[in-house]
């Protein structure tokens, strides 16, 4: 868990206040063993899933260079920070370091946010890529988990088995017949799905969250047919659409044949081990 703190300092000029990142030896070297390169179309985005607050952080520098294509995206975040600071930003409070891996393969102390913080900082920042609604999506995903974890559900078999039937129901493959389509092994599956793939996923999920809210499910078997039942939604979007453009929706294509995907924050909410399973 990153910890946070700031302190008034002087300085010849008048005050200002300092950014101070605290964070545990022992957290900052085990969240680092849960680093994993996420992708956004063609850039690569380092990533830390903690798993006590379960939550992704994202490399603030990385998520900079994806929107706005500089050169010196370190440079831009560094004057942006100031701005941020000198405006009073409560964003600038809460920036957190963690270690991530270089290009030079070594580990260095980056910046950090996650999800929500990620969301308040791309409104500063002029991007025609900085699209909303796919924040929100990766939002969905963890209302989602959000919501099962309300109900009583418990990690692990549970999750596994209604993500999968998710999937079977929506896409008619289980999350492991999927990756296997798409040539995948250890990758995240969702970070390999194209955008009809993504917002189909995504309309399952919410569907399932928005009919679980409303019908009060009493046990697992009553998650299980609300699952069916969301997923199903998706399922005839997904037919229908099919049969208005004659092409397939659920395909083969992944990262590595370069296709453009969305930013995957919050489609990352699900721990990769719920895919894998």
């Amino acid at each position: 868990m990153l910890i946070f703190a700031t302190h008034k300092s002087t300085k010849k000029g008048g005050n200002f206040k300092k950014i101070v990142y605290l964070c545990a030896n022992k957290k900052s070297n085990a969240m680092s063993d849960n680093t994993q390169i996420k992708i956004f179309e063609d850039r690569k985005v380092r990533t830390i899933w903690d798993k006590e607050t379960e939550e992704w952080y994202f490399s603030v520098v990385d998520v900079i260079a994806v929107l706005t294509d500089n050169a010196r995206p370190r440079k831009y975040w560094n004057d942006l920070k100031k701005k941020l600071l000198a405006e009073g930003s409560e964003l600038s409070d809460k920036i957190g370091q963690l270690k991530m891996p270089s290009s030079d393969g070594k580990m260095y102390k980056t910046d950090v946010m996650n999800t929500e913080q990620l969301f308040r900082l791309i409104q500063s920042v002029p991007s025609p890529k900085a699209e909303p609604f796919k924040l929100w999506m990766a939002q969905v995903a963890k209302d989602r988990l959000d919501e099962w974890k309300k109900r009583g559900l418990k990690e692990g078999v549970q999750f596994a088995t209604l993500t999968d039937i998710i999937y079977k129901t929506w896409a008619g493959k289980s999350a492991k017949e999927y990756k296997v389509f798409k040539g995948l092994k250890k990758e995240n599956l969702r970070d390999n799905m194209t955008n009809k793939e993504l917002v189909l996923n995504m309309l399952a999920e919410l569907s399932t969250k928005e009919i679980s809210e409303a019908g009060n499910p009493q046990n697992f078997s009553d998650h299980i047919q609300n699952a069916v039942d969301g997923a199903t939604i998706a399922k005839n979007a997904r037919l229908e659409l099919e049969r208005k453009t004659g092409k397939a929706v659920v395909t083969p294509l992944n990262a590595r044949d370069g296709i453009g995907l969305p930013t995957d924050t919050k489609a990352s909410f699900l721990p990769t081990n719920e895919e894998e399973k």
